[in-house]
């Protein structure tokens, strides 16, 4: 149900926000074309103007042509007669660009023709009266008997430019409406489009502001079950730990009954063989090659008893003399015991001592010897110019000492089977030093445990309880 809702919510929004833009994007289109059409307008407008305005420029070239002709037969001035060609020169151009301007237009285009002729005939009057100036150097009959057809010529070229004149303001104003009418509308669009934004704005900022709050809150619930997944990951790993501890120990335990045992059980026969060997011994004195072989019958059982003695040792809970000591000083002092190997294969040492780490009860000598076995497997284990890092940090009530190499590492089946009696990965190793190492750390109620991948080294953690 609340599924539903939710869904329906977000219906709602994204069609109110597909509605807004569709509105948006018409208000546009329509301004677009609206502007459009001004400028439509506008260019006839402008195009208007124009014809106006070369209506005027021809009539005022006509009056220029006009009073140049009338200058030069009062003053017989010939400049007049220069002043009198360009002022045609400039009409034939004003016509020219006229009948541009009112290519689509045949109404002008007519007017255009009829205005061309008038004119036309005042120009050849007038230079049919040059022409006869220029032969008798009389002004006099001319401007007593102007012609009528000159007069009729002027009036009704005044009469064509008034005309056109008025047909172009008409257009104009036509126009003008238009434009206006148009920019009206283009204010509605731009009215409407501002209202459609504002309100568009206004329900992104609610959108927006709920989807947000929702937002926050999913985070805020997604932080708790982050922090209460990962509570539970460190519990586990917490229990992981000490369920690893248990077994180690449970492990040591039953490695230490299974030695005694084996030590009961070896002795016994073995004692008996050395009687045996002492009694045929005093029997057989003498007797060729007799001393040889009960030489070494006899340092064959004591190496026997020597490899038993040691496997107790490794596995039998000794005595300890505690004293509180830093455990830093500790490991300085084991460092020190091995420095002729670190100097030979030239290792070096990398000290992350916690300097407010408080002191621990331990057994000072016994710890040593510890940390000694961890710190010569490292060197062992690492090729000329190796790292052993040494790092020491305290958790709770728990001083934690880390001790990791560079070197070549081992397999996960190794590690597995890493504290176990007599397991080495070493060509003359015994296997008993990381066992004793496992025996002389949970004597002293801690905890030791190895990470290792091949290529990559060791790294073995020993925890004490402060």
């Amino acid at each position: 149900m609340i599924k539903n809702f939710l869904n329906k919510i977000s219906n709602r929004t994204r069609l109110g926000f597909f509605a807004a833009l569709f509105l948006l994007f018409l208000s546009y289109i329509l301004t677009y074309i609206s502007t459009r059409k001004v400028i439509i307008q506008d260019y006839w407008i402008n195009h208007t103007n124009e014809v106006i305005h070369g209506l005027d420029n021809i009539n005022g070239f006509i009056n220029q042509a006009e009073s140049a002709f009338r200058g030069y037969l009062l003053s017989n001035d010939k400049k007049n007669l220069l002043v009198y060609d360009q002022s045609i020169r400039k009409t034939d151009s004003s016509f020219d660009k006229l009948r541009l301007f009112t290519k689509d237009n045949k109404v002008q285009q007519k007017n255009l023709d009829t205005l061309h002729y008038l004119i036309d005939q005042k120009f050849l009057w007038i230079e049919d009266v040059i022409s006869q100036y220029s032969h008798t150097n009389k002004a006099a009959p001319f401007f007593l008997n102007e012609s009528e057809l000159n007069l009729t010529s002027t009036n009704d070229i005044g009469s064509e430019i008034i005309k056109m004149k008025a047909e172009g303001k008409t257009a104009w104003v036509k126009r003008s409406k238009m434009a206006s009418e148009y920019s009206g509308l283009i204010d509605i669009l731009n009215i409407i489009s501002i209202i459609i934004a504002a309100l568009l704005t206004f329900y992104s900022l609610l959108v927006y502001n709920k989807e947000n709050k929702a937002k926050q809150k999913a985070s805020k619930k997604a932080d708790q079950y982050r922090a209460q997944l990962q509570s539970r990951v460190q519990q586990l790993a917490e229990l992981n730990t000490e369920l690893i501890e248990l077994r180690s120990q449970e492990k040591y335990a039953v490695t230490g009954r299974i030695a005694r045992v084996i030590a009961h059980e070896v002795r016994n026969p073995l004692t008996n063989i050395n009687l045996a060997t002492e009694q045929l011994k005093s029997e057989m004195e003498g007797a060729q090659n007799s001393d040889m072989l009960f030489t070494m019958i006899a340092r064959n059982s004591e190496r026997i008893n020597q490899l038993v003695s040691d496997l107790l040792s490794s596995t039998r809970v000794t005595e300890l003399t505690f004293s509180k000591v830093p455990i830093n000083h500790v490991l300085d002092e084991s460092l020190q015991l091995a420095k002729d190997r670190i100097a030979l294969n030239q290792i070096q040492v990398i000290k992350n001592y916690d300097t407010e780490i408080c002191p621990i009860s331990i057994d000072v000598d016994k710890v040593k010897i510890a940390f000694l076995n961890i710190i010569i497997n490292a060197i062992e284990a690492m090729d000329r110019n190796g790292i052993l890092e040494i790092t020491t940090s305290k958790k709770e009530s728990r001083c934690i000492v880390k001790i990791s190499d560079n070197g070549r590492g081992m397999s996960k089946e190794e590690t597995a089977r890493l504290f176990e009696p007599y397991f080495t990965t070493k060509e003359k190793g015994n296997g008993l030093g990381l066992a004793n190492t496992q025996n002389i750390i949970l004597g002293h109620k801690g905890s030791i445990s190895a990470e290792s991948e091949p290529g990559r080294g060791t790294m073995f953690t020993i925890t004490f309880i402060i």
